[in-house]
């Protein structure tokens, strides 16, 4: 069983950066995969990034080169780290950690403006 907590989410302009966390807890962090979903109002949720628990990253086309994902086992923390943001990018982020079962960040929302 896992825990996950998200902070960092807000309002941005367009072009600015966040760094979004997600702090888990209740498991050994670093043998979970990982990864980063949003959805914006009136659509489905999509895969942002995936990061295994060695290190092999995914990222959805649309945001390859702007959105970074990372890890801190030791600190049983991932983070998203988001450049040259866009008013596309507008959603609420949710974070996950999979092995047999996925878990569920509660979500944080993020907004760009124009």
């Amino acid at each position: 069983q896992v825990q996950l907590v998200e902070s960092g989410g807000g309002l941005v302009q367009a072009g600015g950066s966040l760094r979004l966390s997600c702090a888990g807890s209740g498991s050994t962090f670093s043998i979970y995969s990982i990864g980063w979903y949003r959805q914006a109002p009136g659509k489905q949720r999509e895969r942002v990034a995936t990061m295994t628990s060695g290190g092999s990253i995914n990222y959805a086309d649309s945001v390859k080169g702007r959105l970074t994902i990372s890890r801190d086992n030791a600190k049983n923390t991932q983070y998203l780290q988001m450049n040259s943001m866009q008013p596309e990018d507008t959603a609420v982020y949710y974070c996950t950690a999979s092995r047999v079962n996925t878990y569920w960040g509660q979500g944080t929302q993020v907004t760009v403006s124009s």
